[in-house]
């Protein structure tokens, strides 16, 4: 039975150690107190663990929200310098405060062909020493101040009407989920120090040898392999070390199993990924296992050494955190410089599989856990998406000018391609606008709804004119050769209006839509004149009305892309 009042609740104690102590000594009155204990214990355990998990996640919600041009900035930054990439990847890490989300967003990325396995290896060692800011972060004394800073925090996210102050109490409410979960944790393990068939249960798994070491490096390993984060599990080392329930020794042994248990959310995440990706992730899961395979013989020697350099008087939560550091800084220390051969080494591990169904897909949806880079790959896909539909239109000059199977088969399978890609970056947008973005990247997403949609329509029409060439050709036709000068010159007209309307966007010259409407006027114009000069030989030697109505549907074709162009100038002038 739990027990408390206001008072209790805002200075973070909601079940006095008095409470516990007279609940321990009356365990012989019967099952009930103990099976409510037990009860109580098991309901803060969980209970602290889904606060912490939710205000883990707010954290990084928060911060992507506030910083998502920086994390682009940063991930652009990554190259083949692993010292660059390391960076990256500690920065990345530290400010989102999860490794698991960085090394899922690595494994995206590699699968969709951004980042090349050298530049994952590097920035995966970087989120190793990254995510030991949250160790120290939970280290901090400040656990009574986090159902304060949680209940001010949200009031703030829920009436502030500036999106910034939003986002920052969205941060900062996640710190206060994270330290009153702690504090319910602790307050659900504080029993067990006096319990004394689980300090005998425990005594099996303290590493005074190497069996006792394996054991709880394996049960380390299980427990943050189950809950696939290693922050949550960090936490309750550290929260069962500062109640005595562990001693520091126990809780160094947790911490090496920790940081392999860990590696199991980026092997979920390349599941039915492309090799490369699976590559990425056992990168992860083979430094981390031959970092604690080099560590285990030295084990002794090691705790010893953190005994000597840490004061005594330092806190056991800051020992912990600190020992955490220790490891993965040493970690990076080595296998920085060995990242070529761990390469060659995964590409034996992981072979190249053939025929294996997998379909290549340009967006992945591992990174819709991290907003800011998500937004940058659905750029990459608007930017495709545009760059394909220019091809097309210098495919149909081609076409035009010489007529070719290969050439036609080829436009009408791109056309076919650019559907696909128009429904998944719409698709993948949608799922990207339920995550908290700014306004500013909002406005852009659903912009690039508008602008797809416009380019899609543009290579249906440019199948079209193909479609109807061809078939003024299979019907025993023959365009004159003022029909083919003038079709030439419309198809000039066209493409080099959606050219400039592309180059004058991407350089922000604010005249886009101005010069659009002009060169708008002149293709109608042309359009209108080469019907007329078409309509004007009906009659004569080479009129045909099966060939004038193909005809005049290629002109309309015409009209619609030049449309469709005039309307993408206007969409992008209205959403500056």
């Amino acid at each position: 039975m739990v027990f408390f009042n206001l008072n209790e609740i805002f200075t973070g104690v909601w079940l006095p150690e008095t409470n516990v102590k007279y609940y321990l000594n009356d365990l012989t009155s019967g099952d009930s107190v103990e099976t409510r204990i037990i009860a109580d214990m098991i309901i803060k355990t969980i209970g602290g663990v889904g606060i912490f998990l939710l205000g883990m996640r707010q954290i990084s919600d928060g911060m992507q929200a506030m910083a998502g041009n920086q994390l682009r900035r940063m991930i652009s930054k990554v190259t083949d310098n692993r010292l660059v990439a390391t960076g990256v990847g500690a920065a990345l890490t530290s400010l989102i405060q999860s490794s698991s989300v960085t090394t899922v967003m690595v494994v995206g990325m590699v699968n969709a062909g951004v980042m090349n396995l050298r530049q994952a290896i590097g920035v995966i060692l970087g989120a190793d020493i990254g995510t030991t800011i949250t160790a120290w972060i939970i280290s901090f004394k400040i656990a009574d101040y986090g159902l304060p800073l949680l209940g001010l925090s949200a009031i703030i996210y829920l009436f502030s009407r500036f999106e910034r102050a939003r986002f920052i109490a969205l941060f900062a409410m996640g710190l206060g989920m994270i330290f009153f979960g702690l504090e319910i944790m602790k307050l659900g393990f504080m029993p067990l120090r006096e319990n004394q068939d689980f300090i005998l249960l425990l005594a099996r798994f303290h590493p005074d040898n190497f069996s006792g070491l394996l054991k709880c490096v394996m049960i380390g390993a299980f427990v943050t392999a189950v809950i696939q984060s290693s922050s949550v599990t960090v936490a309750i080392t550290i929260t069962l070390a500062q109640t005595q329930v562990i001693d520091y020794e126990t809780a160094v042994a947790l911490v090496l199993g920790e940081n392999i248990g860990t590696t199991i959310t980026a092997y979920l995440a390349s599941l039915g990924a492309t090799t490369a990706a699976r590559r990425a992730a056992f990168a992860h899961i083979t430094i981390k296992i031959m970092a604690v395979l080099l560590m285990l013989p030295m084990f002794r020697g090691y705790v010893s050494l953190l005994n000597d350099l840490l004061p005594a008087i330092m806190p056991i939560a800051s020992r912990i955190a600190f020992a955490h550091s220790a490891f993965n800084i040493l970690l990076v220390s080595v296998f920085i410089w060995l990242v070529n051969p761990l390469a060659k080494l995964l590409y034996i591990l992981v072979p190249e599989e053939h025929g294996s169904g997998y379909q290549f897909s340009f967006f992945d949806t591992r990174l819709l856990d991290t907003p800011a880079v998500a937004f940058k790959q659905t750029q990459a896909g608007f930017d495709r998406l545009k760059g394909n539909v220019q091809q097309m239109l210098e495919m149909l000059s081609q076409s035009l000018v010489k007529s070719k199977d290969s050439i036609d088969r080829k436009l009408l399978q791109e056309e076919q391609n650019i559907d696909l890609l128009q429904k998944e970056l719409v698709e993948y947008i949608s799922a990207l606008l339920s995550r908290n973005l700014s306004a500013d990247e909002r406005q852009i997403l659903q912009r690039e709804i508008s602008l797809a949609d416009e380019y899609e329509s543009i290579s249906d029409h440019v199948a079209i004119i193909i479609k109807l060439r061809n078939k003024i050709d299979k019907g025993g036709f023959k365009l004159t050769e003022q029909d083919k000068t003038h079709l030439l010159d419309l198809q000039a007209n066209v493409k080099s209006y959606l050219e400039e309307i592309n180059t004058m966007a991407k350089n922000g010259d604010m005249d886009v839509l101005k010069n659009a409407y002009r060169q708008s006027k002149l293709i109608n114009q042309k359009i209108r004149k080469y019907r007329k000069a078409h309509l004007d030989r009906l009659g004569g030697k080479y009129g045909s009305p099966g060939l004038s109505l193909s005809y005049a549907d290629i002109l309309s074709s015409y009209r619609r892309i030049k449309e469709h162009t005039l309307n993408v100038a206007e969409i992008i002038t209205v959403g500056r």
